[in-house]
């Protein structure tokens, strides 16, 4: 079996990339690969690798919302259910600022989404229960949630068309209501 990644850039957001991995299925279920150092790594500037990883498990209705800093690099993934994923530029210096995309992902047809610095990361549940993967790259020590910014779910700038009105939310994400 041989392992190979589809890799695009996003339209809306080129600097955005969306990984397809092969899959090889039969009888039992179905095989793929979420990261290969030598293929994804390449996708990172300069010496920069992933060197942390993140799980998070939500429950169906749960919104996670936009998150992000000025120097993590994220692989994104779902690994079990099916999520809503919105990608947002929020560095004001660029030319797309607030534009927005969404995706869906899920576990029974993988892919990720690379997504660089300066962009939020947001995801709601659509199923009863999701595990989503977060690869990260970044320089120096990681940052939490006390240096990364935070915009409001339902931002009027944004209009995002989320698939609820009333999300599940954190306290860090209700704050912004």
């Amino acid at each position: 079996m041989t392992i190979e990644f589809d890799v695009t850039n996003d339209i809306i957001l080129p600097e955005v990339r969306l990984l397809t991995p092969s899959m090889s299925e039969d009888h039992r279920g179905n095989i793929w690969s979420s990261f290969i150092s030598k293929d994804i790594d390449e996708l990172l500037p300069g010496s920069l690798r992933f060197t942390h990883d993140k799980f998070s498990e939500s429950k169906e209705n749960v919104l996670r919302g936009i998150h992000g800093d000025s120097k993590s690099w994220k692989l994104v993934t779902c690994v079990y259910g099916k999520i809503f994923q919105v990608v947002v530029d929020m560095r004001p210096s660029s030319s797309t600022f607030l534009k927005w995309n969404t995706y869906s992902i899920q576990a029974n047809k993988p892919s990720s989404i690379l997504v660089p610095p300066g962009y939020g990361n947001a995801y709601f549940a659509h199923t009863s229960k999701v595990v989503y993967h977060y690869k990260l790259a970044y320089v120096g020590q990681y940052f939490d949630v006390d240096e990364q910014f935070t915009v409001a779910w339902d931002d009027p700038r944004l209009q995002i068309p989320w698939p609820t009105t009333d999300p599940i939310l954190s306290a860090r994400d209700r704050r912004l209501l």
